[in-house]
């Protein structure tokens, strides 16, 4: 698969890439489908870093056989400030459920994520009825910052990742000085920075194949068994 996309991977090198399949993580003909995978940004900037990047990872994902969409934020009103029947919330709520994994990259802005990344995780419930929008799929976290390398966006997402109860991946991705690390046609540049970036989409394909298609009995709980046996036995 690298050999065919190599030419939109100027930064790889395909002596050490490694392709990721299912049979290597014992999964072999569990899923026949691509894994589904959805890619958020936090910022509408005409030049948003955080686009750029999720560009990137995006590419990658492709690249090791994801099949991936990117939601577009712009015109997505603010929680409580619309009905869920509003277009774009419609559409951010159907790729939720269509996803089996997911990327959050915000900017740093304040020393958090942007609230534009806070909105469009606000608008993903945790469950629909008998739906489960992030329950059980796998996340991973990145973020851009104007100066030095910081941690407090990814660190707070990984929180709402949790919360959400997502399976997020140990890896994650911090690109410092976002505006030295892309060129002028958008492509990140080679670096340290960008291999990092290569590390975080392969373990999110592994750990994407390993969890899909196990995802409801990865969120099937004690609790909700008892409830539900206790709500039957009163009815």
């Amino acid at each position: 698969m690298f050999d065919e996309v190599a030419s939109d991977l100027p930064n790889i090198s395909l002596d050490d890439v490694k392709q990721v399949t299912a049979a290597d993580v014992g999964r072999e003909a569990v899923i026949g489908h691509p894994p589904k995978i959805l890619l958020l940004y936090g910022s509408l900037r005409e030049r948003s870093y955080s686009r750029l990047l999720v560009e990137e990872a995006a590419r990658l994902l492709q690249a090791f056989g994801a099949e991936i969409r990117i939601f577009n934020p712009s015109g997505l009103p603010l929680p409580d400030d619309a009905d869920v029947s509003h277009p774009k919330v419609a559409e951010l709520r159907d790729l939720s459920i269509w996803s089996e994994a997911q990327v959050w990259c915000s900017p740093e802005r304040h020393g958090a994520m942007t609230g534009i990344m806070k909105t469009q995780i606000d608008w993903i419930p945790l469950s629909t009825g008998a739906i489960r929008p992030t329950q059980g799929k796998t996340l991973a976290l990145m973020q851009v910052s104007g100066g030095s390398q910081s941690f407090n966006a990814v660190n707070q997402m990984r929180i709402l990742g949790r919360w959400m109860r997502m399976l997020t991946i140990p890896n994650q991705s911090s690109v410092p000085k976002a505006y030295t690390e892309f060129d002028d046609a958008g492509r990140m540049l080679p670096s340290p920075l960008y291999d990092r970036v290569v590390d975080v989409m392969e373990e999110l394909m592994k750990f994407t194949l390993l969890v899909r298609g196990r995802s409801g009995y990865l969120v099937d709980r004690y609790s909700e068994r008892k409830a539900e046996r206790e709500k039957q036995g009163a009815a």
